[in-house]
């Protein structure tokens, strides 16, 4: 069973996607690249989106929500990645604006318990034409109000 195919375990707020670490990601010393981590957050991200119906294929003027630029990139690292195998990715919003947005995420053991890294992401969605900001589409609103973090 991949990780692709395996259940996500439940988190509290948010998605726990699995990914997967290869033994290429890892760098000379054995420890899972400091760049590899945000690809891997991006791939569990877009794969979520397209399981909720939105993606892009490679058409700006038709990519709608996902016509969108990367304003500010945070990433903490909390212990190393070691070892190629099962892990996840848990994502969810901490704000979503008109235009923009707020995720933050957990690079983490498969079950969710262990983190190796954490941040936040703020994107900006942009008209195809103009490169200017847009608001999100009501349908990705619905979704992204759906991974909304609550305060406890």
């Amino acid at each position: 069973m991949t990780a692709e195919t395996q259940a996500a375990p439940v988190v509290s707020y948010g998605r726990l996607v699995p990914v997967v670490v290869h033994f290429d990601d890892l760098d000379a010393l054995g420890l899972l690249h400091n760049a590899r981590y945000p690809v891997m957050v991006e791939r569990a991200w877009t794969a979520l989106w397209h399981e909720r119906g939105f993606g892009f294929d490679g058409d700006w003027e038709a990519a709608g929500d996902f016509c969108n630029a990367v304003k500010e990139l945070r990433i903490g690292y909390e212990a190393p990645v070691n070892r190629p195998g099962a892990y996840a990715v848990h994502l969810w919003l901490e704000r979503l604006g008109n235009t923009g947005l707020t995720y933050g995420f957990r690079f983490c053991s498969a079950d969710g318990a262990m983190t190796y890294a954490h941040g936040t992401r703020v994107l900006v969605r942009l008209d195809a034409a103009t490169l200017r900001p847009t608001p999100w589409s009501e349908p990705f609103r619905a979704v992204g109000r759906e991974l909304l973090r609550r305060a406890s």
